[in-house]
């Protein structure tokens, strides 16, 4: 195509020539957007071969031409991945969760277990009584002496092996219509100092303990609440636990039989006593229940020589399983009433107790202090109680002296806003609730500094990392509009 205008001398001067929009370009040759290209029309032969001077060409259009992406565009693009792969990344670390299975020699899974495991385990530092805290890890590796058993000769094992030579064991079994964690079993390596801090011991010690988890054939066992296992100096907690043993599909059945502390089915209740006695009969399906109040919050505090030297406030319910004359069992819930208890203790350097009465029930809490690290907690709990008029014993009572619940530096209070099972003996549960609590070095009746339990920590850190995962996701999102934007206008450059 040809710009077309009426000649006129140089002295007039010339407007420029008038220009024709340029023929259409096959749909393969157009660019991605119309406002990215632009064009100049050439003159014809023969307007170039005529004698008369022409006025001077209009200025050409810039002409654009694709070039390679420029290195800060690369390196954008570089960055926008890495960021992706770092949200797809805690993406995977919010869903990872402690599973594991064993399969037999043809490839068969017999055993699943999806489990979160926290230890608490009591041994001597330069002569001075020291605890770890720590968790199953999620890295824990299915050890190779776990099996799916051979018929009457050997059971399934379920062995979980961590860090520097520690384990643990699922020892299982059948009997008629059910199977059962027959033996639990746990190894742990003193020598270990990342977990061991110091310890003057460091020989491999091995602690157990009978049937924990019982469950009908052809279920599956989930248990969401917390259940306590004490083993001398070894406190094991089980938590959010789905596990099948026996397995004929290779996964998980679609029944369930629920942990009893999941399944509380309470009687009606009367509103003036805080006492609720509950039956639990065995089923496979069990009716939906209603779950007990909280019991109401109360303030508590001893005092000794020196001042105050015990101050709690926290809500108290006792939990005791028992047997009952038709063979069957009861579950007997107790509210303490704050206003209708009275509270009384002793307290040294060293030690302090905390004795609560309600009506004919009595809880002695035991605390004590770790002079190395200046920190006090919870050392023991002993209780009694009376039981309903169906119980075959009237009279109940239990004590556990090696526990480590409660723990926080002194001159600071313990705090833990959600709910705390504290295990006596496995048929013995006082549940805490709002708990806080502050042992010696009290500064008159005011609590000091809070320090958390890991309970509301982790209720913390949950939507943290999710807001954090849904931030880098919309910055990603972000980069890649702008890289987009960058590259459908920096495409071409001006020469």
């Amino acid at each position: 195509m040809i710009g077309r205008g009426r000649r006129q001398s140089p002295e007039r001067g010339a407007p420029p020539p008038l220009l024709l929009p340029p023929p259409p370009f096959p749909a393969a040759a157009r660019a991605p957007s119309p406002r990215s290209r632009r064009f100049r029309l050439a003159p014809s032969p023969a307007a170039a071969a005529s004698p008369p001077p022409l006025p001077p060409p209009p200025r050409p259009l810039p002409c654009r031409r694709r070039l390679a992406p420029s290195p800060a565009a690369a390196m954008a693009r570089a960055r926008g991945a890495r960021g992706l792969l770092a949200a797809a990344a805690l993406l995977g670390f919010l869903q990872a969760s402690s599973s594991f299975e064993v399969k037999d020699s043809s490839g068969k899974v017999c055993i699943i277990a999806d489990l979160t495991v926290a230890f608490s385990v009591e041994y001597k530092s330069s002569g001075q009584k020291e605890f770890a805290h720590f968790l199953l890890p999620q890295n824990a590796t299915v050890e190779p002496q776990s099996s799916c058993g051979k018929g009457n000769t050997s059971h399934p094992v379920l062995v979980l092996g961590f860090g520097a030579g520690h384990s643990l064991s699922l020892n299982f079994s059948e009997n008629a219509d059910k199977y059962q964690v027959e033996e639990l079993v746990f190894h742990y390596n003193l020598s270990d100092s990342t977990l061991f801090h110091n310890s003057t011991a460091g020989e491999m010690r091995r602690v157990s303990h009978k049937i924990i988890i019982q469950a009908y054939m052809g279920t599956k066992y989930r248990c969401i609440t917390s259940k306590h296992i004490n083993m001398k100096s070894v406190n094991i907690t089980f938590s959010n636990v789905t596990l099948e043993a026996y397995l004929t599909n290779g996964t998980f059945s679609m029944n369930k039989t629920e942990c009893a502390e999941d399944m509380v089915s309470t009687t009606a209740v009367v509103p003036t006593t805080p006492k609720q006695t509950t039956s639990q009969v065995p089923t496979t399906s069990p009716a939906p229940t209603a779950s007990p109040p909280n019991p109401a919050v109360g303030k508590y505090n001893v005092t000794g020589p020196n001042g105050t030297c015990v101050l709690a406030s926290m809500g108290l319910q006792l939990n005791i399983t028992y047997a009952r004359r038709d063979k069957k069992m009861g579950l007997d819930l107790l509210n303490f009433i704050p206003h209708n208890t009275t509270s009384s203790g002793r307290c040294d350097s060293t030690s302090a107790s905390l004795n609560l009465t309600f009506e004919k029930t009595r809880v002695i809490f035991y605390f004590a202090l770790n002079a190395s690290t200046e920190k006090f907690f919870l050392q023991g709990v002993n209780l009694s109680t009376t039981l309903p008029s169906e119980a075959t014993v009237p009279t109940f009572e239990a004590s556990n002296n090696s526990m480590s619940e409660l723990r926080a530096t002194v001159g600071n209070s313990y705090k833990c806003s959600a709910e705390e099972n504290l295990q006596v003996t496995d048929k013995a549960l006082l549940n805490v609730f709002d708990v806080q609590i502050q042992v010696f070095k009290i500064d008159g009746d005011k609590f000091g500094a809070v320090e958390e339990c890991q309970l509301d920590e982790n209720n913390m850190l949950i939507p943290i990392i999710v807001g954090a995962a849904l931030a880098g996701l919309v910055l990603i999102v972000l980069i890649a509009y702008l890289i987009g934007r960058k590259r459908s206008h920096a495409g071409y450059q001006t020469i």
